[in-house]
């Protein structure tokens, strides 16, 4: 029997600087899933790059490099897919633009 659990780790939370999500510790799914809910994205051509980061330990951090960023230029909901990853998921994300401004909500999605 397959085991799956959704994990909330944005809820409503407006960002106006470059950051990244909490470390999730995820060693025992198979699969993950991010998904980001944008709200709000506003200044001058605002873009919102989003990259899904894996780590062996939680605390060092490098680019999956199988997965393809998402950007997200417009309120609405992006999904990055992960395999194949170490034990700890976290997603970085870049805001661009001139006074960019991003609400979101972003979920990770995990399958055994």
């Amino acid at each position: 029997m397959r085991h799956a659990l959704t994990a909330v780790l944005e809820r409503n939370t407006t960002f106006t600087t470059d950051f990244a999500t909490e470390p999730y510790e995820a060693g025992w799914a198979g699969e993950a899933r991010w998904f980001v809910r944008t709200l709000e994205l506003e200044g001058d051509a605002p873009a919102l790059r989003l990259t899904a980061q894996i780590s062996p330990d939680g605390l060092h951090w490098c680019d999956d490099d199988e997965s393809t960023a998402q950007i997200a230029t417009e309120p609405g909901m992006v999904s990055l897919r992960v395999r194949e990853f170490g034990h700890w998921l976290r997603l970085r994300a870049t805001l661009t633009g001139g006074d960019p401004q991003a609400k979101v909500l972003i979920y990770l999605a995990l399958k055994s």
